[in-house]
């Protein structure tokens, strides 16, 4: 079955090349069911016809997308969206309102396939049952991009000065936060090993001890995927030995 999309920019031309790349996708194929200039007019289709998913521009005249999307939410049975703007930094706002993936312009056949897959992933899971929205992830903004890094994906987050490393089997990211925050949020995922890193809870496979000889003994958590070992406090030692039979 084709995926139903409405294409929603304020620009023609905009509008016009969006829909020369759907056709040049084939997995999954899609089905155009409309074009709309702005958000009343998008609302107005969206009522009107079944549209699954709304490849919507930020910038409009009048409401803007992320005010559209917002209110996209509050259905029954929302339509997916991804966003499509010409500004990288409006990212953090669109995956705030669940958006499944953001694309700057000018768009890429491949990287509108790769959207287009996630919107099926995510459709699917929801009919099925499962995860009601995209996994919880972290937005990682670094040299003028942005990035979607499942929390899934993460081994450790270390805090570093001003920043924490956010650890990933493939590479490491620099992210702005606080670990405390991260810590009451994401309690469920992640253990605290020392006042500065979390370690994901499934990535936890031994505590082992070790002397230094500046230190004297101590102990450390060995995680999947890095060769790393990070230090485990005393403080903290019987919440990573049950985080390990966990």
């Amino acid at each position: 079955m084709a995926l139903k999309v409405l294409i929603v920019d304020d620009e023609a031309l905009a509008r016009s090349r969006m829909r020369t790349l759907l056709s040049e996708c084939t997995e999954p194929r899609t089905d155009v069911v409309g074009e709309a200039g702005n958000a009343v007019q998008a609302m107005d289709m969206i009522q009107r016809t079944h549209c699954e998913l709304v490849l919507l521009d930020v910038h409009m005249p009048g409401v803007d997308g992320i005010t559209l999307a917002n209110t996209l939410r509050q259905m029954s049975a929302p339509p997916s969206i991804v966003f499509v703007t010409a500004y990288p930094e409006h990212a953090v706002s669109a995956f705030e309102v669940e958006a499944v993936d953001y694309l700057t312009k000018p768009v890429r056949r491949e990287r509108l396939q790769q959207a287009l897959q996630k919107v099926v992933k995510v459709r699917a899971g929801k009919e099925g049952g499962g995860d009601s929205g995209p996994p919880e992830a972290l937005i990682i903004q670094e040299r003028g991009r942005s990035e979607r890094v499942a929390l899934s994906d993460i081994i450790y987050l270390k805090a570093e000065l001003k920043y924490i490393t956010v650890r990933t089997a493939e590479k490491e990211h620099i992210y702005d936060g606080a670990l405390s925050d991260l810590e009451t949020r994401y309690s469920h995922l992640f253990v605290r090993v020392h006042r500065n890193a979390l370690v994901s809870r499934r990535a936890v496979r031994a505590v082992e001890k070790h002397s230094d000889p500046v230190e004297g003994e101590g102990w450390t958590v060995r995680l999947d995927g890095v060769e790393e070992r990070l230090a485990v406090s005393r403080r903290q030692l019987a919440a990573v030995r049950e985080a390990l039979m966990g």
